[in-house]
């Protein structure tokens, strides 16, 4: 994880590798990529946690 500075007030912002996200919540390469173009290779927590899907294990 990496912190960068917003531009107002000096506040800093967990920041997230996209890919290393994809990695520990076990998301396909489709999902993975669908990410990469949605935001880059680096996004905040929130922004992955709310647009990732994934398949429940039970089915």
């Amino acid at each position: 994880m990496q912190r960068i500075e917003s531009l107002k007030d000096g506040e800093t912002k967990p920041v997230w590798s996209v890919k290393d996200f994809a990695k520990r919540r076990q998301l396909t390469d489709i999902e993975e990529a669908r990410l990469l173009q949605l935001f880059g290779p680096f996004a905040t927590a929130s922004e992955l946690l709310h647009n990732a899907q994934r398949k429940p294990r039970w089915r």
